[in-house]
């Protein structure tokens, strides 16, 4: 969800990771990427980095508590026969052509987007609805502009 900054933040620090630049701002100290702020207001008052913060401390423990973090919903997808995914999740028992129903814990639906975008037909999400709806118009899209039905 894009970040909406205003005074209740003060920052600490700016850093560039992979080509993306994100700011640590407190209080927190909250990590986010710069290009997911929507609003920023500007303070009258001048800023000072608070005393004792580390920012390659707080990159650390960032760094470490990332795959902790929980995840904020879930989907319900059916499998192909074979198909794993890099997480736990929760499967029933297999249909009779071997798909199997599984529970996926998800960030957020744009996460879940482009990961199950990559499973092309191995996989079909059943819920939430707004995550189906969108995965749908991804895939018939294309398909009227290339002379198919979807």
């Amino acid at each position: 969800m894009p970040l909406r900054l205003n005074d209740r933040f003060s920052d600490h620090s700016a850093v560039s990771r992979s080509n993306r630049w994100y700011v640590v701002a407190g209080p927190g100290p909250r990590t986010c990427r710069v290009d997911k702020i929507l609003e920023l207001t500007a303070s009258p008052e001048g800023f000072t980095r608070p005393e004792g913060f580390d920012l390659a401390a707080c990159r650390e423990t960032y760094q470490r508590d990332f795959h902790d973090r929980p995840y904020r919903g879930e989907a319900l997808v059916r499998l192909a026969p074979g198909v794993t995914l890099a997480r736990e999740v929760r499967t029933g028992p297999a249909d009779e052509a071997g798909w199997t129903r599984a529970t996926v814990p998800v960030e957020s639906l744009d996460h879940a987007y482009a990961e199950f975008l990559r499973l092309g037909t191995d996989i079909e999400v059943l819920a939430p609805p707004e995550l189906r709806e969108r995965i749908k118009r991804t895939v018939t899209e294309p398909a009227g502009r290339y002379g198919g039905q979807a």
